[in-house]
């Protein structure tokens, strides 16, 4: 499987406020960017607390994307994944509309009845991992049901708990030229963070979108 990071970060480094209130990061020109690399994906990936913050639909804005898939006989709109060890992904969530296939992973540490109600509710429930989902095994899962090109799409806990697992081949990353500021707002990788060995990248584009700058980025090692 070949994962992609994409996020749009302010000059410090900040996915959001300290409130975790969706910020206009990036302009339309790298919103397009954004529709064109899940349209070319076959699944997009979030945490589930992107989901209780944002309640993302993850679906193609443009027209033209849903139907150059429909043509490559595909479906109108790339799968979605909510990484959710508990699962408490709101059951009137809007991932789980029937824009397209929606797999929710969660642990077996995750209540059966949770697990029903979210399968009624239109999600494919992937079980991965006990307490917590052990990623490694939830993406080999993934790409049993035909999911090889995967975008991730945040938020920062997931993001490092990706590169801490040694899962992240690409990252895409847009700065914004703003400042937000905060102690408690989140970042690109939050988490544990590391110490002493990191997530090496190799720099291999630069380009200026809006009034911004996208760095991409390959992963040179894993943790």
């Amino acid at each position: 499987m070949h994962v992609v990071v994409n996020a749009a970060v302010s000059a410090d480094g900040k996915l959001s406020t300290r409130r975790r209130e969706q910020v206009r990061i990036s302009g339309d020109d790298d919103f397009a960017r954004v529709d064109r690399l899940r349209a070319e994906s076959d699944a997009v990936l979030v945490g589930v607390g992107t989901v209780l913050a944002d309640d993302p639909h993850l679906a193609l804005d443009e027209p033209k994307l849903r139907d150059e898939r429909a043509a490559r006989d595909e479906s109108p709109n790339p799968a979605r994944v909510v990484v959710d060890s508990s699962g408490r992904t709101p059951l009137d969530a809007r991932i789980l509309d029937d824009a397209a296939t929606t797999y929710v992973v969660v642990a077996t540490a995750a209540e059966p009845e949770r697990r029903a109600a979210l399968a009624d509710a239109g999600a494919e429930v992937i079980v991965a991992g006990e307490e917590r989902v052990a990623l490694p095994e939830a993406l080999a899962k993934l790409s049993d049901r035909g999911v090889e090109e995967l975008m991730v799409e945040g938020g920062g806990e997931i993001i490092f708990s990706l590169f801490e697992a040694g899962l992240v081949d690409e990252l895409s990353l847009f700065v914004g030229s703003l400042v937000i500021g905060g102690r408690d707002a989140p970042t690109l990788a939050d988490g544990a963070g590391f110490v002493a060995s990191f997530s090496e990248l190799d720099l291999r584009d630069v380009q200026r979108i809006d009034d911004g700058v996208l760095l991409r980025y390959a992963v040179e090692s894993d943790v």
